[in-house]
């Protein structure tokens, strides 16, 4: 056990050491952006209230966004398993190569766009073929976002030549190498530096999804939006919301069955659905201010996916290479996919 590990968990014996019979516990939590955006709205904070109120009060989760703990976001998976904090949303991807078969949930055209389904399919992925990556952690759940759209100014994208020379801000490794093949230039860049790299031409755009789009000012800063024919998301993102692992085993077995209630599929499900209320407000954003929302053909997508499709080929000799099965993870991943698929509730 490390250092910090240990004084997370001598934190939190402490306290409810000093509260005896009532064994009240304080779990701090963090996250990485604005708390009005989808998933501390609709899902990290309402997750907290429901931990406090499913435990009678006994413990309480401090919810703290912008990384206002410290550290960086890419950082977050450590500050989780050295117990920094308590616990936390990550993005695997933010430390490309450590999580390699995380990548298979990400790749072109793998989930739908229905964010509840596909993160049924990545809690049942992660079950399956990434328990061993995140041992040094407590999950309580793994998820999805929406559908990655592309953002950018001036006219809407319309066939794959209009994609030749923009600079577009990639987010993940995998939609870096869609990017690449579409003959963008893929620039790296923090979701917060975005706005001002659009507003002074350094980018020509970006790829992100409808829901983070108002908080960014895409509805100012950008003049169309357009997402690709069909019920396959362009690009997508995989998260795991998890607890510091000497913390949760440290808890009295009845406040370790309350985060046990609070987890897994259910969980997973209630934090992508998160993102689909996310996706359905930030899209009404931009169309209210009057930009264009478009959707490539159905001709173009075709063209697009055959490139995700080679995408896909690379990764998997790229995994092969370094020991994995990387067809398996994916031929997995996909029937996960289609497993979940029309699982999701209607939206309020």
């Amino acid at each position: 056990m490390s250092f910090m590990k240990s004084a997370a968990l001598a934190a939190v014996l402490g306290l409810t050491a000093t509260a005896s019979v009532a064994q009240e516990v304080t779990l701090r939590f963090q996250h990485f952006v604005s708390p009005n955006s989808a998933n501390p709205k609709y899902f990290i904070e309402p997750w907290a209230k429901k931990v406090e109120a499913d435990s009678n009060g006994r413990i309480k989760v401090q919810v703290v966004p912008f990384m206002q703990l410290g550290g960086k976001a890419p950082e977050q998976y450590d500050y989780v398993a050295d117990g920094v904090i308590d616990g936390g949303w990550v993005i695997p991807g933010y430390q490309p190569g450590r999580f390699p078969e995380a990548e298979a949930m990400e790749m072109p055209f793998m989930t739908t766009k229905n964010a509840e389904e596909a993160s049924i399919a990545a809690w049942e992925f992660t079950q399956k073929h990434l328990a061993d990556d995140f041992a040094d952690v407590h999950l309580i759940a793994a998820h999805m976002h929406g559908p990655g759209i592309v953002h950018k100014r001036a006219e809407e994208i319309k066939t794959v030549e209009d994609f030749d020379g923009l600079k577009l801000r990639g987010p993940s490794r995998a939609a870096t190498m869609l990017l690449n093949k579409l003959g963008a230039t893929p620039i790296g860049m923090p979701v917060p530096a975005f706005p001002e790299a659009l507003s002074k031409g350094v980018v020509d755009g970006g790829v992100i999804t409808w829901e983070m789009a108002p908080s960014l000012k895409l509805d100012d800063l950008a003049d169309s939006h357009t997402d690709v024919a069909g019920d396959k998301a362009f690009y997508n993102l995989f998260f795991i919301w998890a607890m510091n692992k000497d913390v949760y085993e440290g808890l009295p077995d009845d406040l370790r069955a309350v985060i046990d209630a609070n987890s897994g599929a259910a969980t997973s499900a209630w934090a992508g659905r998160a993102h689909d209320l996310g996706d359905r407000d930030g899209r009404a954003v931009m169309e209210a201010a009057g930009n264009t929302l478009a959707t490539i053909s159905v001709e173009e997508t075709a063209r697009i996916q055959a490139l995700g499709d080679e995408v896909v080929a690379d990764w998997i000799e790229e995994a092969n290479k370094a020991g994995l099965d990387g067809q398996l993870l994916i031929d997995d991943a996909r029937a996960l996919v289609a497993k979940s698929a029309g699982t999701a509730r209607p939206l309020e």
